[in-house]
């Protein structure tokens, strides 16, 4: 019989994490938990560095209580078609439950008429359904950060630097802030609430600011680091670049390098371990902690109680069906 080639693209090997001791003979096992994780872009360095929380979360977990538990990670490559053919899959297959970073946000209803058509728990994170499609069902949840107060924090970083020098961004002295802002996707409301709330918050903080540019580098290093080169040589007054994640200030801050020139005012979102590594670098200015260790132990967590019927409450801090994982700011001075 000729093997049907899965749609799936799997990222992380299938994790089969059993308990210590051996098998009595004849002894009754509780199956395995089989999780289904379907994440927009496999190669985005956050989402990656969740999905390997999650699976470190899993094995801690396996070895503490001796649960045998599936994991299974697919890599949409940015195509919803894609990653709703992977959803088919885990259902087809009997998972017992999937957590989803959509890509297109405006999908989730779909996904959720799927999965409960089939009876099957939901946990979206990173990329945050309408509340609308939150509601059609108790059995669907989202982890995630508050975008608002990510953007709150990363504008704090400038305020900071502002007031206890500000001449250090103030580079040619005119008493304004000449900046560009570097954008995730142009449909992700994280980038939209990131762009506009950072934006507000150092004109309420009192910095007179004006944005001489900026652009749609889609959460990509490269495309940032291209889309700064030509920043700098079209306004060579500019003196802050603000950016809707780490991987796109990283792409300013290798533009910066390419072109030999001392700058580091380049403030991030995410507190990847690149990221930060670049703030006790000084490459850039400051970055916000998501903590993606947590967001990667949350999802597991809530995944397991919906799977085995048991209080989602009890497994976090949950309000209106939503997990938010709180953050801190981290400064290079």
């Amino acid at each position: 019989m000729k093997r049907r080639a899965a749609s799936a693209l799997v990222l992380g090997a299938l994790l089969l994490l059993a308990g210590s001791g051996c098998r009595g003979q004849g002894k009754h096992e509780e199956p395995p938990l089989r999780i289904g994780v379907a994440v927009y872009k496999g190669d985005d360095t956050y989402i990656s560095n969740m999905t390997a929380a999650m699976q470190e979360s899993v094995e801690a977990w396996s070895k503490e209580n001796g649960e045998r538990v599936y994991l299974t990670i697919s890599d949409a490559g940015e195509s919803q078609t894609t990653q709703n053919e992977q959803i088919d899959r885990f259902l087809s297959l009997d998972y017992d439950v999937l957590c989803v970073n959509l890509v297109d946000r405006t999908d989730a209803a779909h996904v959720i008429d799927k999965a409960r058509s089939a009876d099957v728990p939901v946990v979206f994170f990173n990329r945050e359904p309408v509340q609308e499609d939150l509601q059609t069902w108790d059995r669907v949840y989202y982890v995630g950060s508050d975008a608002r107060q990510s953007a709150q924090l990363q504008a704090q970083i400038v305020l900071d630097k502002w007031e206890e020098d500000p001449a250090s961004l103030d580079l040619n002295g005119d008493g304004v802030l000449q900046y560009v802002m570097l954008e995730g996707e142009s449909r992700h409301q994280d980038a939209m609430i990131r762009t506009e709330v950072s934006v507000q918050a150092l004109k309420d903080g009192g910095i007179p600011l004006e944005r001489v540019d900026g652009g749609i580098a889609n959460w990509d290093r490269n495309q940032a680091a291209a889309l700064t080169e030509g920043y700098f040589e079209r306004y060579p007054d500019l003196e802050l670049i603000l950016c809707n994640n780490d991987d796109m200030a990283l792409g300013a801050a290798d533009a910066v390098e390419r072109l030999s020139m001392d700058f580091h005012n380049i403030v991030g979102i995410d507190g990847t371990p690149q990221g930060l590594e670049a703030v006790r670098e000084e490459r850039l200015l400051g970055t916000v902690v998501m903590d993606y260790a947590a967001h990667g132990e949350t999802i597991f967590r809530l995944a397991r109680a919906l799977a085995l019927n048991e209080t989602p409450e009890e497994a976090a801090e949950i309000k209106d069906q939503t997990a938010l994982i709180p953050m801190h700011m981290q400064k290079s001075w």
